[in-house]
Formats: C-alpha cells, sequence, structure tokens
C-alpha cells in the first residue's frame, strides 16, 4: 500500500508556499482592493500577476484533498474512510468559525468568513457520502458540476426568498443573517468545489503502486494538455465558463491580464480549467525533481498543511496587530505598507522562520502516529 508520495507534499507546500504571498498581500496592502476577477484596466500589475499565481492554491489544495481520501481509502475499509473523512470535515469547518474568523479579521468581527477551510471540510463531508460509488460515476459527477455549474450563475435569490441560506453556500457568493447580529460570509460557495474534490478522488489510482512513474506522468501530462486546450479554445470564443475578456487599447500587458482574470468566488470553469492544467504540469515536474533539495522542503510544509496554515495565520496577525498598535492606521481606515515591494520583503522574510516550526510538527505528527486526534490535524 502507498505510504507518503514526495509529489503530492511537495505540490502540496508549493500550494501553501504561495497561499502566503496572497495572505501577505491581505494583510500588508489591503486598501489596495482587488476584485475578482480583477479589473485588467485599473489593477497594479504587480499585484495582478501575483493573484493569478496564487490562484493556483484552492484548486490544487482540493483536488489534492481527494487524492489523499482515495490514498486513506487504500489502508482503510470503506466504513473506516468514511468515519474519517466526516470527522476531518467537521473539525475543518469548527476550526474555520471558532478560531480562523476571530483569527483572521479581528476578536471584534461580527463575521463568520466561510473561506477555504470550510469549504474543504463540507468538500470531505460530501465526499464521504460518495465514495461509494463506482469510479466512472464519479467521474461523472465532478465533471458535471465542474463544466456545468456556470448554467447555474443566472440564479440570484435575494435574502427573503426560500432556500437563499442553501443557495448562497452552494453557488452565490452572498451575506446571510445569523442570530445574536452575526452574519457568515461564504466566501468560497461549495458546489463547484465539491466537484473538484471528487474528479481528485477518481484519479486517485494513478497514484497506486502498480501505476508506474513514466505511466503517471505521461497520464497528467496528457490530461493537463486537455484541460489548458480546452480553456484556450473556450477563452478565445469569449462565451461560455467565465466574463467576457475585452481588449484594452495600446496595452498589450493589460490585454493579457484581462484574457487571464478569472472568477474564483465561485471558481468559473475556465478559472479551473487553467489552475488545474497548470497543476498537473506542476505535479509531473516536481515527480521529476524529487531528488532536488528544494523539493524535500516543499514536501516538509505539504505534510503538514493545516498546522502551516494555522501558523502562519496566526504570525501575520501577531504582526499586523503589533505593527497597527504602534504606528496607527496608515492606510486609511488600516495598518498598510505604501509598496507591494515591502509584502515580498515580508515573503521572503518569513518563509524560512515558518519552515521551522513547520518541519518540527512534520516530524511529530510522523513520529507518534500513536497519537489519534493528530490525524486530524
Amino acid at each position: 500500500m502507498p505510504g507518503r508520495i514526495a509529489s503530492i507534499d511537495a505540490l502540496r507546500g508549493l500550494v501553501m508556499v504561495l497561499m502566503l504571498l496572497d495572505h501577505l498581500r491581505e494583510t500588508w496592502f489591503l486598501h489596495v482592493p482587488v476584485a475578482d476577477p480583477i479589473d485588467a484596466r485599473t489593477t497594479l500589475p504587480a499585484v495582478a500577476l501575483a493573484r493569478l499565481v496564487v490562484s493556483l492554491c484552492a484548486p490544487i489544495f482540493v483536488a489534492l484533498t481527494g487524492v489523499a481520501a482515495f490514498l486513506f481509502g487504500t489502508r482503510h475499509t470503506l466504513a473506516e474512510t468514511r468515519a474519517y473523512l466526516l470527522k476531518r470535515g467537521l473539525v475543518l469547518m469548527v476550526l474555520e468559525v471558532i478560531y480562523l474568523s476571530e483569527l483572521y479579521w479581528g476578536v471584534a468581527s461580527p463575521t463568520l468568513w466561510l473561506q477555504v477551510i470550510w469549504c474543504s471540510g463540507v468538500c470531505m463531508i460530501v465526499l464521504a457520502a460518495l465514495i461509494g460509488l463506482p469510479r466512472p460515476a464519479l467521474f461523472a459527477i465532478g465533471l458535471l458540476i465542474v463544466c456545468g455549474h456556470n448554467l447555474l450563475d443566472p440564479i440570484h435569490l435575494q435574502p427573503d426568498q426560500p432556500f437563499f441560506a442553501v443557495w448562497a453556500m452552494l453557488h452565490q457568493r452572498d451575506v446571510i443573517a445569523l442570530p445574536l447580529g452575526l452574519v457568515a460570509k461564504t466566501t468560497y460557495p461549495v458546489l463547484p468545489w465539491i466537484g473538484v474534490i471528487v474528479l481528485g478522488y477518481a484519479v486517485g489510482p494513478w497514484f497506486l503502486p502498480g501505476v508506474t512513474t513514466r505511466t503517471r506522468e505521461r497520464r497528467f501530462l496528457a490530461l493537463s494538455c486537455l484541460m489548458l486546450v480546452a480553456f484556450a479554445v473556450l477563452r478565445l470564443a469569449n462565451g461560455y465558463g467565465d466574463r467576457p475578456w475585452f481588449a484594452v487599447e495600446g496595452d498589450a500587458l493589460r490585454t493579457t491580464l484581462s484574457f487571464l482574470a478569472l472568477t474564483k468566488y465561485p471558481p468559473s470553469l475556465l478559472f479551473l480549467l487553467l489552475t488545474l492544467g497548470v497543476g498537473a504540469l506542476l505535479l509531473v515536474a516536481l515527480e521529476r525533481m524529487r531528488d532536488a533539495s528544494f523539493v524535500s522542503a516543499l514536501a516538509v510544509f505539504g505534510a503538514a498543511p493545516l498546522f502551516f496554515y494555522l501558523l502562519h495565520l496566526t504570525v501575520l496577525r501577531l504582526l499586523y496587530h503589533g505593527a497597527a498598535a504602534i504606528w496607527g492606521e496608515t492606510q486609511g481606515s488600516v495598518f498598510g505598507v505604501a509598496s507591494y515591494g515591502w509584502v515580498l520583503v515580508w515573503y521572503a522574510g518569513l518563509i524560512v522562520p515558518l519552515y521551522w516550526p513547520t518541519a518540527w510538527f512534520s516530524r511529530f505528527k510522523a513520529a507518534r502516529r500513536d497519537i489519534e486526534w493528530l490525524k486530524y490535524l
């Protein structure tokens, strides 16, 4: 049975390292808003390009969660796998609501932000209900959701309409009023992500020991080419799959940014084709370079992704509140830096300090498999 696979851990680790860049922007550069999709005519090109790179994070992370669920199932019964997915999903949802929302947006905030950790938890619970289906059925369900969910875009419910809260969590990014003056913001509507995790689970058998590395690489290269060609064809047609793009007269860079400006909340078909297509290429590249030292370093982050996620957000909040206490509100109502270059400086300065505790936890988790609750982190 397969153990940890270096290329999966490395790709997951790359996602976590890139995620740090986006969260640094949201810490020090929040006063410069980034629309979804970006407005190619007004967005700073450096921010737009960084946003494009970090767009890889959520799709790859959710797809690899599906792969990991399949590999977990090769070592456990169907009932045990379902129980694990259910428990892990609930843990993630609780962490998002009681820790990450207050941590990331301030203790006094009345807002519950249902973001990627919440979304991953919901997806795991749904996957738990589906994993008993035949593999062709899983492929069909995943493809139907990913390729067809944009047909639902015209459906927009109002807060006073029936099923508004359910629809807001499934497909309509919105705000749900809760008791006691709380509100929940459905940053990550879950329906398309359910399709992604199901497809990740369905390709899980490609990582079984009986599949040679060369065969696996060939399959992922073919899959990548298929997705990227489909993206190019649909985007050039400027019809189904996302909002239309446009040419910015006299500015080739902004025209390119417009072509690549894709909707993440919820993720459009074109967004998923591009990001997962690139993700498949990255997986092959990391597998071919698996003996390189930087791949081993990335795998450390990827072996303890939830720990790193909680750690870096905690550190960023402490840094932000410390800076705000010392210098006050430097950019309107928030503390912020004047140049995006300072975001990159912080990024370079935090990678190594965050690596050390993550490496420690990764080793601790691997050494103490007798501690049952560790597997949920």
